[in-house]
């Protein structure tokens, strides 16, 4: 990075290259237009700067996404004014939805045209103020540097979350002296209780574990979030809590460990949810309680004290009635409780009969399917990816059935393994989030699993990985309709199927191919097998379809509007 001198003056673009550069951005995800044509002139011939150009500004920002949970780090994306910020919509709420740290940069048009509906004017700001942690508006090329670096550290403080800075034209021209911002006007962020009353909890808690007869743990995206895997093992191998974790909380404890149950929840595996029924403590880690999870909240761990450990004020006692509440970064909490607690717990209640029952509940109520020797099974998918890849993988999915399947069958071991859109549940999401996860971890194996109907949502992404040789694992688990929403109209609706069928989506292969990306066709196991080993051997991006059952259901399953007690385990459960 060229040194300035102090007399330099530079422009607007400059110095937001120049900010995002020492905010140590690794690249920008983004696609250029009128009002950000200052900014992409400024990269020009810049060596120092990493922007990938996607096929879509959607798709920028779930590659941005993507890059941010796989790495901890703050996703960057960057788009043009108008039409181009608001194509940025669906993914800033996804991000937002799941507290995931954006800093997104958009155009806008000069500052004497802001108001008078000119080309392409879009009141960015106003329009994402419900789905931002915060947005700035920069009325002065003075006032720029200073508003990047609070960007980053309101995006990547507290419960993170995305941030917009929106940059009208002439201020992205405008000259002025680059004076990096040492001191900045926020106020201290503290996501902590007053240290007495926090302290007083802790106690409390640990009374509540030493007295409790059948406590259980449920672990949310907030232990992945707080980098709180290894407090969080350590307590459930002091305490001997078992665990059931959020579809985010994925890989925040390890699915090898015998004490964990599995996801919890509208698709979870019955010893998890039995676990939330009967339990008589319930601590929650950085879980928000979210409908899909609870269920009817009058049949959720109806007989609990509940604990809730969590950074955000606003979620403690929010759905559920919470008696102690633990405000905090959850891997400062748990890594307290654990030096409190010391090298054993000195219990006051047996908890073997309760331990025993869930382990008799999981091994033999277990998450499974009919085989078929004729017919390619999702699942059985699902399971070869997880067996081959040793469960290592980073895996990224798109919404619906395939999302709840790899939730169900594939072994995730360690944090920020699992990218999916949680909260919002965006479709389209899964293959741009793949490519930014590999931007960001070039020597770990990425797969995107999706649908037919999702892959089609930003399939024009495939050029990326194909120009920048992106080694992305492409899996399309296509069935020829938009599964889940055919499963709900079975079971919910009569079987009144309306408006599901994808008959003539393109041939993924060809399509694929077109793009310059390998790409493969499975129909049975012995094809799958063959063509995801091609898949891995390819030191580039490939694509397989693996053409699959059009009846599989996802079991077991709480109908939407039930308690967690009606779970319907379904003919693939024993």
């Amino acid at each position: 990075m060229k040194e300035l001198k102090k007399e330099d003056r530079v422009t607007g673009s400059e110095i937001l290259l120049r900010m995002l550069l020492l905010e140590g951005v690794e690249c920008v995800f983004g696609y250029p237009g009128g009002a950000v044509l200052y900014i992409y002139d400024a990269m020009h011939d810049n060596p120092d700067f990493r922007h990938l150009l996607t096929r879509h500004e959607q798709g920028a920002i779930h590659a941005a996404d993507g890059y941010a949970r796989s790495t901890g780090k703050i996703g960057v994306c960057l788009a043009t004014s108008g039409p181009g910020a608001t194509n940025l919509v669906t993914g800033i709420a996804t991000a937002h939805m799941d507290s995931v740290p954006l800093v997104i940069v958009t155009g806008n048009v000069p500052s004497d045209l802001i108001g008078t509906d000119s080309f392409q004017e879009a009141d960015i700001v106003g329009i994402t103020q419900p789905i931002t942690k915060h947005n700035f508006f920069v009325r002065r090329v003075e006032d720029l540097a200073r508003t990047i670096r609070e960007a980053f550290q309101i995006a990547g403080t507290g419960r993170k979350g995305p941030v917009l800075i929106d940059i009208p034209k002439d201020v992205s021209a405008a000259l002025t002296t680059f004076v990096y911002p040492e001191r900045l006007r926020l106020r201290k962020i503290t996501p902590s209780e007053p240290a007495d009353e926090l302290s007083t909890q802790m106690v409390r808690l640990i009374e509540a574990i030493r007295a409790s007869e059948r406590p259980v743990l449920l672990a949310g995206g907030g232990v992945v979030y707080s980098e709180a895997a290894d407090e969080l093992d350590e307590f459930v191998r002091v305490t001997g809590i078992p665990v059931v974790t959020t579809l985010l909380g994925l890989g925040g404890y390890s699915s090898e460990s015998e004490l964990w149950l599995g996801m919890g929840g509208m698709h979870g595996a019955y010893a998890a949810n039995e676990a939330l029924i009967q339990c008589d403590l319930l601590i929650s880690v950085g879980a928000r309680f979210d409908d899909r999870v609870t269920m009817r909240l009058d049949g959720f761990a109806p007989n609990a004290l509940i604990a809730h450990i969590d950074i955000d004020a606003a979620e403690i006692g929010k759905l559920v009635p919470t008696v102690l509440a633990l405000r905090g970064d959850a891997k400062e909490i748990l890594a307290d409780l654990n030096r409190r607690i010391g090298s054993e717990l000195h219990r006051t209640a047996d908890v073997r009969d309760w331990i025993d029952l869930l382990l008799r509940y999981k091994r033999e109520i277990p998450l499974s399917y009919e085989h078929s020797a004729s017919v390619l099974k999702p699942q059985y998918v699902i399971e070869m990816i997880s067996r081959t890849t040793a469960g290592e993988a980073i895996v990224t999915t798109d919404v619906g059935q395939h999302q709840m399947w790899t939730a169900q069958f594939y072994r995730f071991k360690r944090p920020r393994s699992l990218i999916t859109s949680g909260g919002l549940g965006t479709m389209g999401f899964g293959f741009p989030s793949a490519i930014g996860a590999q931007i960001g971890n070039p020597d770990r194996i990425v797969v995107s699993i999706n649908g037919d109907g999702g892959m089609q949502m930003c399939a024009q992404e495939l050029a990326v990985c194909a120009i920048n040789r992106i080694p992305v694992k492409i899996v399309v688990l296509n069935n020829g309709t938009l599964g889940m929403i055919k499963q709900w109209q079975e079971l919910i609706y009569e079987r009144r199927y309306s408006h599901i069928d994808l008959d003539g989506s393109p041939d993924f292969v060809k399509l694929a191919e077109a793009y310059g990306v390998a790409a493969g066709r499975a129909t049975s196991n012995e094809e799958a097998e063959s063509e995801w080993q091609k898949a891995l051997a390819e030191p580039g991006p490939y694509l397989i379809d693996f053409v699959v059952s059009r009846d599989e259901l996802v079991y077991p399953m709480v109908p939407q509007g039930a308690k967690l007690q009606d779970m319907i385990l379904g003919r693939e459960c024993p």
